[in-house]
C-alpha cells in the first residue's frame, strides 16, 4: 500500500500565489502566464499539483527582482484609425490609451507589470476601446460614459493576492469593454467576443 499523497492547506496556496506575483514583478511571467499558475495554484490537492506550479521558475532562495531597462508603455492613441496593440507590454503605475473616431483593440494577456498595482486610463471620442485580460487578475472599471457604453465582459473573481488593474473610462458617444479572457479562449478578438457575449447571455437573469 503506498504513502498517501501529502495535501495543502489554503495557507500554502496563498503563499504559492504570492511567489508567483514576485516571478510576474520581476518579468519572468507576464499576465496569462500568472493567470494560468494562479488557477492552477488554487486548484492543487496535493504537493505534486503545487510543485508543477513552479516549473522552470528559480526557486524563492534564487529570486532576484530583476527590473528590465525596456520602458513601460505610456501611450497609445488613435485618430481616424484601427490600432491593436499587444505582446509583452510593460505596464507601469499608470498607462494612457484613447483618441477620437477610432478602434482600439489594446491586449493585455501578455502584458508584464512593474508593480502591484497598475492604472488604465481610457480616453475616447466617437469611437471604441477594447480591453482584454486574462482572469484571475483583479480588474475594476470605473468612469463616465455620455452617450455611449462602459461594459465588463467574463468571470470577475476577488484573487487576494493577484496584480490589481484599475480602468478608467470617459467616453464621450464612445464605447468602452473590458473582456475578461479564459485561458482556453482563442485569439482571435471577434471569436472571444462572441463567445463571451453568448456566454453573458446564458445567465440566469
Amino acid at each position: 500500500m503506498g504513502v498517501p499523497e501529502e495535501r495543502v492547506s489554503d495557507a500554502e496556496r496563498d503563499q504559492a500565489v504570492a511567489w508567483l506575483q514576485d516571478h510576474l514583478l520581476s518579468g519572468r511571467l507576464n499576465l496569462q502566464e500568472f493567470s494560468e499558475r494562479v488557477e492552477a495554484a488554487y486548484a492543487a490537492r496535493v504537493r505534486a499539483d503545487l510543485d508543477r506550479v513552479s516549473t522552470g521558475l528559480p526557486s524563492s532562495q534564487e529570486l532576484l527582482a530583476v527590473s528590465s531597462q525596456r520602458r513601460a508603455t505610456r501611450l497609445t492613441g488613435a485618430l481616424f484609425a484601427h490600432v491593436v496593440k499587444r505582446g509583452r507590454l510593460k505596464l507601469g503605475r499608470w498607462t494612457v490609451a484613447g483618441g477620437a473616431f477610432c478602434d482600439i483593440d489594446l491586449d493585455l494577456r501578455k502584458a508584464e507589470m512593474r508593480g502591484p498595482r497598475a492604472t488604465l486610463t481610457v480616453l475616447v471620442g466617437f469611437g471604441n476601446v477594447d480591453v482584454y485580460v486574462p482572469e484571475n487578475v483583479n480588474v475594476t472599471v470605473s468612469g463616465l460614459s455620455v452617450g455611449g457604453h462602459r461594459r465588463e465582459w467574463g468571470h470577475d473573481s476577488e484573487r487576494p493576492r493577484s496584480p490589481e488593474l484599475s480602468v478608467r473610462a470617459i467616453s464621450v458617444f464612445g464605447t468602452v469593454d473590458v473582456w475578461r479572457v479564459p485561458a482556453e479562449m482563442p485569439a482571435d478578438y471577434g471569436e472571444i467576443t462572441r463567445q463571451l457575449e453568448r456566454r453573458h447571455q446564458e445567465l440566469p437573469p
